[in-house]
């Protein structure tokens, strides 16, 4: 009887990454002898049922294995008990640094001399870079992670119960998003405060003494004098005194200006670019460019990493990098729009710089060569990202200008031109939309010193001067990196959390602070005036970047703001009444018990109730009418809520009319069979025209006109 032989395990060595998505095209890139497994993010953390600090113990952190992932520990710890080598992978920041620390005191003890290894982006040659040049785990990164933590949850589990007691349940403060709401409730005071004032502007339309060219020049003033007349007496006397008068030109200004290329994207710059340009909010660009991060499927075989770590506030490249755009540039547009010198930026005063910029991974993989691959959404911040980085890398754009000055009846006026000489960078990226249409058509008049020249037309324009704009998703992120409030990877998550607390809305693209964000702003103010002071939290910030980039001990600056914060904590608790946010009318009449309803916040948003609860208990959703009229009976469709909180379209005649839908419909008929379409949201939260009806032909041969509509 043959002997059986026993089964020899085979070594491998480990490599624990966050994302499953990072994991498989990470094993590809190591291949045989290693095992790539992903921690889903977080395995422990501050328990969520309670403050989780040990405030007398020295600020000590409490940490617990998060609910419903002990079976994931257990079997990271199984994996690693048999590897030969163990390899942290997680993402390369302070977030990623402190996952790692985690896990590595997790392991048996004899497994905890890990290895710690981070790539700026997931690609074959910096993953295998990466495991070659491993390091230990960063403790002043772990440290610096650990100082945020701590105090956000002091700041959030300390305020939000007085904030509960004093105003509503329900509510919640926080170190960071405090001070962003004082930001767009100080910009709607100055708004609400604004004192137009009344100002005039002349333009004179003039031409040669041929009248072979016009153009437009613009009232300055009196000699070289700078005047902005302020009432119609002044317009009027300086109307007088040049109308009928020829125009001469005095000075004549001939010049090349350049408009150099801006820099490749950081976290703050791409949020502000997707804003304005794509239309998306913060955290919905951070989500797409956090799938291109983790890879796409670029052809049938091979899943990519299309863009390097988005988390960043660094202008900085490689020279690998550098030397693929040079390529490319010489290949696809030739050397003039190549610099002598590679173009190198300047980072910000407080930069970390800790990873390069936001760039493509592989410049080979154009947008439109895998536009196929990739959902509208991601094709949109590709496209973006690409291209920025291209234009980092090439030669200014010039332009022609030429400037004249006209005196008239001792009066200044100036006309300004300029016309696109040289593209350069523009050739590739525009930061403004329709930049330079104008002006690469534009034909400057050939005017010369000491000639005249004769008014067409002379008007004058009363205008005001414009409040302050509105805070924009664009603006504020722009804001909170130029006061050094939050960090590249909090700019989202405070902006969403501000909007679902209900602290600020948007109308179009404009953040308003509620009446709720407008009444807790002042008992904060009131209260804790440092919490929401933009000077203080930007230094906070800095004293906590200390602790990484000096060693410094973070529990003594935890311990240097809470004994303060401790003491504006008490005499609030016992100072402060209680605050009751009037109830805004409806405009309805409860038709139970006659009262005025009025608007209420629930769960799910807004919604209409009787005052008198509970002894009336009549509720009605807000009604969110869309343009569409009912298919059924012509009423008015309405936006509803399910008890799950999905948003659905039925008619406002309801129960008389049945009507509903899940997708919304539009009043555009299908061109085959003339049925009502409907938006409807497909892979990527891409949005799509589809037919209503199911057994139209249309349905049935896929989304070939799937767009973002």
């Amino acid at each position: 009887m043959a002997k059986t032989k026993k089964a020899v395990a085979e070594k491998y060595n480990l490599v624990i990454v966050e994302s499953p998505a990072k994991a498989k095209t990470i094993e590809k890139f190591l291949g045989k002898g290693y095992k790539v497994v992903a921690s889903n993010g977080h395995l422990i953390d501050l328990p969520k049922s309670k403050m989780g600090i040990d405030i007398e113990g020295g600020f000590e952190p409490q940490y617990i294995v998060i609910r419903g992932r002990t079976a994931l520990l257990n079997e990271l710890k199984k994996q690693a008990k048999h590897a030969d080598q163990v390899y942290l992978a997680t993402d390369p920041d302070r977030e990623g640094e402190a996952i790692s620390w985690h896990i590595a005191n997790s392991l048996p003890k004899e497994k905890q001399d890990v290895h710690r290894v981070e790539f700026n982006e997931i690609t074959k040659n910096a993953v295998v870079h990466a495991m070659k040049a491993p390091r230990e785990i960063d403790i002043n990164r772990v440290n610096a992670q650990q100082a945020r933590r701590v105090l956000d949850r002091l700041v959030g589990y300390k305020l939000s119960p007085l904030l509960w007691q004093k105003v509503k349940r329900g509510l919640s403060a926080g170190r960071v998003q405090s001070a962003t709401v004082k930001l767009i409730v100080d910009r709607e005071r100055e708004i609400r405060n604004f004192q137009p004032q009344e100002y005039w502007t002349i333009n004179a339309v003039l031409t040669d003494l041929q009248g072979k060219h016009a153009f437009e020049a613009v009232f300055y003033g009196k000699g070289k004098k700078k005047i902005v007349p302020s009432t119609k007496t002044e317009v009027d006397e300086i109307l007088a005194a040049v109308r009928g008068c020829d125009f001469l030109i005095t000075e004549v200004k001939k010049s090349v200006r350049q408009r150099k290329a801006y820099a490749p994207f950081t976290t703050s710059t791409l949020q502000q670019d997707a804003a304005r340009k794509l239309g998306f909010t913060t955290k919905r660009t951070m989500m797409i460019a956090q799938g291109l991060y983790e890879g796409v499927k670029v052809n049938d075989k091979e899943t990519v990493g299309l863009i390097t770590y988005m988390r960043t506030d660094s202008t900085r490249i490689s020279e690998e990098a550098r030397d693929a755009a040079k390529a490319y540039i010489l290949d696809c547009y030739g050397e003039q729009y190549y610099p002598e010198k590679p173009n190198v930026y300047a980072g910000r005063k407080n930069a970390q710089d800790a990873h390069e910029a936001i760039r493509p991974t592989y410049v080979q993989y154009t947008p439109e060569s895998i536009k196929d691959r990739l959902t509208p959404e991601q094709y949109k911040l590709y496209h973006l990202i690409y291209t920025r980085f291209i234009a980092s890398q090439m030669v200014p754009a010039y332009y022609d200008t030429m400037n004249y000055e006209l005196d008239a009846a001792g009066y200044t006026f100036r006309a300004n031109f300029s016309k696109l000489k040289f593209a350069g960078c523009l050739a590739v990226y525009k930061e403004e939309t329709g930049e330079n249409q104008e002006q690469a058509n534009l034909l400057i008049p050939p005017m010369q010193q000491g000639e005249y020249c004769k008014a067409k037309n002379v008007e004058s324009k009363q205008n005001f001067t414009s409040p302050p704009a509105r805070y924009t998703e664009a603006s504020l992120v722009r804001t909170l990196e130029e006061l050094g409030i939050g960090r590249p990877s909090t700019y989202a998550p405070t902006i969403s959390t501000i909007l679902e607390r209900q602290y600020v809305k948007k109308e179009k693209k404009a953040i308003i602070p509620t009446e709720l964000g407008e009444v807790v702003t002042e008992l904060m103010e009131k209260s804790f005036p440092d919490i929401v002071n933009v000077e203080f939290t930007a230094d906070m910030e800095e004293k906590l970047d200390t602790v990484e980039s000096e060693g410094k001990n973070w529990k003594k600056i935890v311990e240097d703001f809470y004994g303060p914060f401790e003491r504006e904590l008490e005499k609030a608790e016992e100072e402060v009444e209680q605050i009751k946010l009037p109830d805004r009318p409806a405009g309805i009449q409860c038709e139970l018990c006659g009262a005025e309803m009025v608007y209420k916040s629930g769960r799910f948003g807004e919604f209409i109730a009787c005052p008198n609860y509970p002894a009336c208990k009549n509720t009605k959703p807000v009604k969110h009418k869309i343009s569409m009229p009912c298919p059924k009976c012509g009423g008015e469709i309405v936006q509803r809520r399910s008890k799950k909180g999905n948003i659905f379209y039925g008619c406002a005649n309801y129960p008389q009319c049945d009507f509903v839908s899940w997708d919304m419909p539009i009043e555009e008929k299908c061109p085959v069979c003339g049925s009502y379409m409907v938006l409807k949201r497909g892979r990527g939260k891409a949005v799509y025209k589809k037919c209503s009806n199911e057994q139209c032909s249309t349905n049935q041969k896929g989304r070939k006109d799937e767009s973002n509509t």
